[in-house]
Parts: structure tokens; C-alpha cells; sequence
């Protein structure tokens, strides 16, 4: 059987401010896993490009979320960190993919449906083949594991559907070219975390999200500490006490969320938070929320703006993590056109 060697690929988006539930949710999470793992990060901005970006604003916010990730404590140097257009692999997988896998694939995925629309005649082909270069993002390393959140599980199931139908499609020529018996691996979820899921302070119902209208409805990773602590004064909530254990906060969702943030940015879990708030008012809570966000969040924000005013520096880290991005990915891609029958220049 084919070994791979364990290898974490994950990638965030530079479409709008990145926010407390993107940190939570992901930023946190590959700052942990660096600890014992070889790491590739990602800004994937060939995904953001499905639907319409403003150039000048795309460039900002592919240097933001860099600067997101070093601020967060991401080390570039020993870990690689780069955005996708970079390196060209991603871009030449994807159309094998995009031979290997099925239409009817890609209509399933929910994703397109709620990002097209009720006019999906219209959504870029881009939109519908996104879970293609998805897998080829992670693919084009031979990627083992990926930490994801809930709403991209279903994509990292069609990436192992199609690399499990590439490893069968092409099996008697992977064995020819002396690669064992499958090429890629069926790379796994890394689901890490109680905080996947953070609500917008305006609606507990409503996931947090760069497009609200509001910017009440969420806290911005580059937001300064008076925003932070204005934010959460704000937030909504309930008029009723906090209860006792975690138990009691089923069909509050704003209450939920608060005490899911403070439990996610201190550590805790959510019993514990309540052992020390329940049968206290949001106006006693409240506070200490907002001095637990600012503590936590004040320097990531502080070392972002540090960072977002060099876009040289930011430049620089890019164009370093391409470059190794692309030593690891150009043989790998090399293997596939050899399996695929292609001539490629020696």
C-alpha cells in the first residue's frame, strides 16, 4: 500500500475582513496544528475570482489575510505560506480534475446552489467547477489532512471522490510508473475545535459573515480595541439571566453565541464559563467579554495594521512560500502528466 507522509493543507479566502469567526474557526486551529505538523497555507485567490473582485481590493485583501496569518502566529519560515495564483500547478490540476470528475458532482454541491442562486445560468463556470481546484489545491501536495469547517465538508468529500477515481481510473499506469497503488491519498478531515461556528452579534441564528450589511454584526480581526469592546456592548441578546450550565442555553441563540466566544477565546468550555457567570445579567457579562476579546484580539490586530503598512514585506513572504510551494507541487504534477499519457518537457 502507498504511504504518504502526513502533510496539512488548508487555504482562506480574500474576499472582504476577516473576522472573529474566521480566527476561531480556522486561523486558531493552524496555528495549533504547525506545533507537530508540516503545513501549507494558503490564500486562495483564484476561488475568490469566481465571482466578481475589484482588482485593487483583491490585492489589499490577499495581503490581509497574510498579514492575518502571521499576526495569528503562523510562521512563514518554517511553514509555507503563499497565495495560489502563484504557483500554477493549482490552475493545471484543476482541468485534469476537471476531466476526472463528474457534472452531476458538481451540481450537488451545496455551496454553488446558495452562492448561484436562483439564476445559476448566470454563475461563472468558475462557481461550479470550484470544488475541482479545490482538490486540486490539496492534491497538487499530496495533501494528508485538511483542518475544515462544517459548510466545507462536503468539498473535501468530492476531493477524495476524485482521487480516489484518479487513483482507479489510472491505476495500471501508476503501477508502470512505479508509484504503488494509488497516487494520491484519500486525505482526511482535521474537524477541530468547539468554536467552528460563530454567530453574527446581531442574530444568533445567522452564521458570522464578511457580506452582512452590518459591521455591528461581527468583530474584524483589524478592528481596534474601542470597536472591539463598542461591538460587544452592542451585540443582542436576551433579557433573562445566564443560566447555570450549558444546558440552559438551548433555544437562546444570541446567549449561545456570547458565551461560545467567551469560552473559544479563553480556552474553557461553556459549563465552565457559566460556573462563573451563571445567574448574572449581560450587563455584568458583557464586560468581561469585551476585556477577554480585547486581550486576545488587540495584539493580532495591532501586528495586522503593522504589517498591512510594509506590502513589501507582505510581498516578500508570498513570493518566498510560492516558491517552495512550487519545489513540492512541480513533481507531484510532473507524476500526473506521466500517468496521464501527457509528453511533458524534461
Amino acid at each position: 500500500m502507498t504511504e504518504f507522509k502526513t502533510r496539512i493543507f488548508s487555504g482562506v479566502q480574500p474576499t472582504g475582513n476577516l473576522h472573529l469567526g474566521n480566527y476561531l474557526g480556522a486561523i486558531v486551529n493552524f496555528v495549533a496544528l504547525q506545533e507537530a505538523n508540516e503545513c501549507i497555507y494558503c490564500v486562495v485567490d483564484m476561488h475568490a475570482i469566481t465571482v466578481w473582485q475589484e482588482p485593487a481590493e483583491l490585492t489589499r485583501q490577499i495581503r490581509e489575510v497574510t498579514a492575518a496569518f502571521v499576526a495569528a502566529g503562523i510562521d512563514p519560515v518554517k511553514h509555507v505560506v503563499f497565495n495560489q495564483s502563484q504557483v500554477s500547478a493549482h490552475a493545471e490540476l484543476a482541468w485534469i480534475f476537471n476531466c476526472v470528475a463528474r457534472i452531476g458532482w458538481m451540481n450537488r454541491m451545496t455551496q454553488f446552489k446558495d452562492k448561484a442562486g436562483k439564476d445559476k445560468e448566470n454563475a461563472s463556470l468558475g462557481l461550479l467547477a470550484y470544488p475541482s481546484l479545490m482538490a486540486a489545491d490539496i492534491l497538487a501536495y499530496q495533501a494528508t489532512h485538511v483542518p475544515v469547517g462544517e459548510d466545507q465538508k462536503q468539498h473535501l468529500e468530492l476531493t477524495r471522490d476524485i482521487a480516489q477515481k484518479f487513483n482507479n481510473d489510472y491505476a495500471e499506469s501508476i503501477a508502470a510508473h512505479g508509484f504503488g497503488d494509488a497516487y494520491f491519498p484519500i486525505t482526511e478531515p482535521v474537524i477541530t475545535g468547539p468554536a467552528t461556528r460563530i454567530m453574527s452579534l446581531r442574530d444568533g441564528s445567522k452564521k458570522m459573515s464578511k457580506s452582512d450589511p452590518s459591521d455591528y454584526s461581527r468583530i474584524n480581526l483589524a478592528d481596534d480595541a474601542d470597536a472591539i469592546a463598542q461591538k460587544i456592548r452592542k451585540a443582542k441578546t436576551d433579557a433573562e439571566p445566564l443560566p447555570g450550565e450549558a444546558e440552559g442555553l438551548k433555544g437562546r441563540p444570541e446567549a449561545d453565541n456570547l458565551v461560545g466566544i467567551y469560552a473559544a477565546l479563553s480556552g474553557l468550555t461553556k459549563d465552565d464559563v457559566l460556573r462563573e457567570f451563571g445567574g448574572q445579567q449581560f450587563s455584568a457579562f458583557k464586560p468581561a467579554l469585551a476585556d477577554l476579546a480585547v486581550d486576545k484580539l488587540g495584539p493580532v490586530g495591532g501586528e495586522m495594521r503593522r504589517l498591512m503598512a510594509d506590502p513589501g514585506h507582505i510581498d516578500a513572504i508570498l513570493a518566498d512560500g510560492a516558491a517552495r510551494a512550487d519545489a513540492i507541487a512541480r513533481p507531484i504534477l510532473d507524476g500526473v502528466k506521466d500517468i496521464v499519457g501527457f509528453i511533458r518537457r524534461k
